[in-house]
């Protein structure tokens, strides 16, 4: 009989430029302040990216520091997935060139799904090594969103930072990695975030650069209505997926896009808000980064340790999300996989209560949201 195989999660690391962008240098360049920043999206700061930052360098240095930590060399790896969607290149992409500069032989591609990268990748690379086809796979999550930002334009430049994450995923027949995962897109609202000009369809010109449509545009209601919808409810479906309840989860980590966004998730998960991870402070939304970078930090700081179960949720242009359930470090998945057993039962049970729970919420939340809205 052929042993199962997982996908381990055995390295980590991040790059950050040193150049940081607070709310009162922005309030020097846009109509804003400290104040309105923070209020409306919990960001003090951002790192942007300086002269010696590409997306290639930033994504090597977070991978040697990942590749450090799970003790492998470039020689070792089997695929590099690299989730950018600001490469260097419009041709090659940021596989090839990330490849390239760690010495690696093997398969490399870009993967790009905006703000949902890295959760993408992640999906991508349990399910290879789970397979059979590789052993050791590296994803980054990399973005240099700065560059595609029009800093006179109050409601996007305020939003984004530049950073790279990385982690090394590696079989193992320990039962650990991504337990679960859900993938997702809206095609239909692919406009409400989006750069209109500069691909195949619409070249840029000298025109498209006087007006500024190579910048970054989002309706700012319509990704919050999005995200607000999908963050509880795609968690909710790869917890159930992984045969865990919420309670069971060590940690959640929302994609860092804005504090009303995660602490509406923690309201809608039920759990308290402490256990919803935040460093978007700090950062900003660094987009297919901002997961993966949050990870990271989490280790650092002992927030997650060998044996816990992270919860992680992300979305942006597409309108695409990504939620998984991911075990760091080997141990017991639940107990909800022991057919007969006592700890079945509790779960059943528990699980139940959710299922109410979850349906009296569906029924009064929008009545709750309609009354509020006829008294503003």
């Amino acid at each position: 009989m052929q042993q199962q195989r997982y996908a381990q999660i055995t390295g980590w690391g991040k790059y950050v430029p040193d150049k940081i962008l607070t709310n009162h240098d922005l309030a020097n360049m846009v109509e804003t302040n400290d104040e309105w920043i923070v209020q409306r999206t919990g960001i003090r700061q951002r790192h942007i990216r300086t002269e010696k930052d590409t997306n290639t360098s930033m994504a090597v240095a977070a991978s040697k520091e990942a590749m450090t930590v799970a003790g492998i060399t470039a020689n070792d790896l089997d695929f590099i997935l690299v989730c950018t969607s600001s490469s260097d290149y419009l041709l090659p992409g940021a596989g090839s060139t990330v490849q390239a500069e760690l010495g690696a032989a093997c398969g490399a591609v870009q993967l790009v799904a905006g703000c949902s990268g890295w959760a993408y990748g992640a999906a991508m690379a349990s399910s290879l090594i789970q397979s059979g086809t590789y052993s050791t796979i590296l994803v980054v999550g990399v973005e240099i969103v700065s560059h595609g930002l029009d800093y006179t334009d109050r409601s996007t430049c305020i939003l984004f930072g530049d950073a790279a994450a990385a982690t090394v995923f590696q079989v193992t027949e320990e039962p650990s990695g991504v337990l679960s995962f859900e993938l997702g897109s809206d095609g239909d609202k692919a406009k409400s975030l989006w750069v209109p000009y500069g691909g195949s369809s619409q070249p840029i010109n000298q025109s498209v650069v006087d007006e500024g449509r190579h910048f970054i545009e989002m309706d700012g209601q319509e990704v919050f209505k999005f995200a607000s919808k999908t963050v509880a409810a795609s968690l909710k479906r790869v917890i159930a997926q992984a045969g865990l309840l919420p309670d069971d989860i060590d940690l959640f980590i929302p994609h860092q896009a804005n504090a009303r966004i995660i602490e509406a998730g923690a309201r809608l998960m039920r759990q308290p808000k402490d256990k919803f991870y935040m460093n978007l402070d700090k950062y900003g939304n660094t987009s297919a980064a901002s997961v993966p970078l949050a990870m990271v930090e989490a280790i650092q700081e002992g927030r997650l340790k060998q044996g816990d179960k992270v919860a992680i949720v992300a979305f942006g242009a597409g309108l695409s999300w990504g939620a998984a359930v991911i075990q760091l470090g080997a141990g017991e998945i639940s107990k909800a996989h022991s057919l007969f057993s006592l700890g079945h039962a509790k779960y059943l049970a528990k699980r139940t209560r959710e299922t109410v729970l979850d349906t009296a919420q569906n029924i009064i939340l929008p009545i709750a949201m309609r009354f509020s809205g006829k008294r503003k």
